[in-house]
């Protein structure tokens, strides 16, 4: 007896053919229009970080027609006590590193605090207490200057 060896035929294999995909409806969405908001300068960052601590008698003196190569502003104010004009110091450090990433070159008379200056390269930031303010008269010495005063 002789064992027949059980085939199994395969049948060939189904192919699939996919029905073309239909697009979908394109949905148009509305353009989002993006502010731009714009980049404030030096000056206004400065500046409202003076007088949103408070600071008083805020003048810039624009010192380019001097040709001086101080710097291209200075930026005078002043506060009646010594941790007023400290608070408006370190919130114009703040500020500026917060709103446009840029930090103080040289600070000095934190330890005091009667008159800080500090020094962003093109502005030179005075913030004096009132009283020394008006003894030194730092704007006076610069009289041929352009000035802007700023108020709250």
């Amino acid at each position: 007896m002789t064992l027949k060896k059980a085939t199994t035929a395969k049948a060939p294999a189904k192919k699939t053919v996919k029905a073309p995909a239909k697009k979908a409806a394109a949905k148009k969405t509305p353009a989002k229009k993006v502010e731009k908001k714009a980049v404030p300068t030096d000056m206004e960052v400065i500046t409202d970080a003076i007088l949103e601590k408070k600071g008083q008698n805020v003048i810039s003196l624009d010192l380019r027609k001097e040709g001086s190569g101080i710097c291209d502003f200075f930026v005078i104010c002043n506060a009646d006590s010594t941790t007023n004009v400290s608070a408006i110091a370190d919130n114009v450090e703040d500020r500026m590193i917060e709103r446009l990433k840029k930090k103080v070159l040289r600070s000095q008379g934190k330890e005091n605090r009667f008159w800080i200056i500090q020094d962003f390269g093109d502005i030179v930031v005075h913030i004096f207490q009132t009283e020394y303010r008006n003894f030194y008269r730092l704007e006076d010495l610069w009289s041929d200057c352009d000035r802007k005063i700023y108020e709250d």
